[in-house]
């Protein structure tokens, strides 16, 4: 054992992982207690791709040759950067796909219908028969634009059809092979549609993409979806358009900072949040730690990983 391979596991939460790493016969380091003894021997990083992983820590490691991402999104890790120093990025593709796009479904309809608030009222003891009478409008044909259709985007479209909504998308690239009909531009996406969901993989190119203008556009009878990356959306934006009505509703699963400060979000109305849960149940996350511990058996095999980050 003393001579196996050490592996950096990045951050705290992913704790749990380290007896499938032990199990596969790695030595493990904590990202959280590393001592700086270790540093010269880690091959890999277990990765949570929302952190960063700055390049002047990465350089404190002579021998690191691989990122592997347990989580789809790498928004945290410079790519080109890591590849221009010989470290190859993996991520997870589609092992949470399904996962993710039932909590975007879950948060679409609990803000669309107020389910959370009537939950709430009833039970507060605020139920009010009158209340009836001022109903929301249904599902069935509203227009769902869905920023981002890779494995979670064309799942989350699929079970918009299933509830007669109809589906369109935008996407910086064109895919031919997709029926959805695509829109020209981001704000045009949003111009058109009651419900933006925002399910795109974030990185420098897409940072605050939803802006004032997009979130504006959706517009006071409208709702935005975020089950991507919070740097994607101007949040600051998004919290002054509600207060002041001119976006209906969010419901959103990530943040600009995570942990969220609950005091932001006191007196923000119609928003459902939850915190950062979409992509982890206990279907998905064997999945995805699988598929990460495959990518470094490949590599320190010298053999070609099998999910690049692209």
């Amino acid at each position: 054992m003393s001579n196996a391979p050490l592996i950096l596991l990045s951050h705290s939460m992913l704790a749990p992982v380290e007896f499938a790493l032990t199990a596969a016969g790695y030595r493990v380091a904590r990202g959280w207690e590393l001592e700086d003894g270790q540093k010269a021997e880690i091959r890999a990083i277990v990765h949570a791709g929302e952190f960063v992983l700055t390049p002047d820590f990465l350089k404190s490691l002579p021998q690191l040759g691989l990122i592997a991402n347990i989580s789809a999104g790498y928004d945290g890790v410079n790519v080109p950067w890591c590849r221009e120093n010989g470290i190859e990025v993996t991520h997870s593709q589609g092992g949470n796909a399904d996962d993710v796009a039932d909590q975007a479904m879950g948060l679409l309809i609990g803000a669309w219908r107020d389910i959370v608030k009537g939950d709430r009222v009833v039970r507060e003891g605020r139920w009010n028969n009158a209340d009836r009478m001022g109903p929301r409008p249904g599902l069935s044909g509203r227009k769902v634009g869905i920023m981002g259709l890779g494995h979670i985007g064309k799942a989350v479209a699929r079970r918009c059809e299933a509830f007669d909504m109809k589906v369109s998308w935008w996407g910086p690239n064109p895919k031919p092979d997709i029926a959805w009909p695509r829109a020209e531009t981001l704000l045009d996406l949003a111009t058109d549609c009651d419900i933006l969901v925002v399910a795109c993989r974030a990185d420098v190119s897409n940072r605050g993409a939803v802006s004032e203008a997009v979130i504006k556009a959706v517009g006071p009878r409208g709702m935005i979806v975020n089950v991507s990356r919070g740097s994607v959306i101007d949040e600051e934006a998004l919290i002054v358009a509600l207060k002041a009505g001119e976006l209906g509703r969010a419901a959103l699963d990530v943040f600009a900072q995570e942990p969220t400060p609950p005091e932001r979000w006191a007196d923000v109305p119609n928003t459902v949040l939850t915190p950062h849960t979409a992509g982890g149940t206990v279907d998905s996350i064997p999945r995805m730690v699988a598929q990460a511990l495959e990518n470094v058996r490949l590599f320190l095999a010298g053999e070609p990983v099998i999910t690049p980050a692209t």
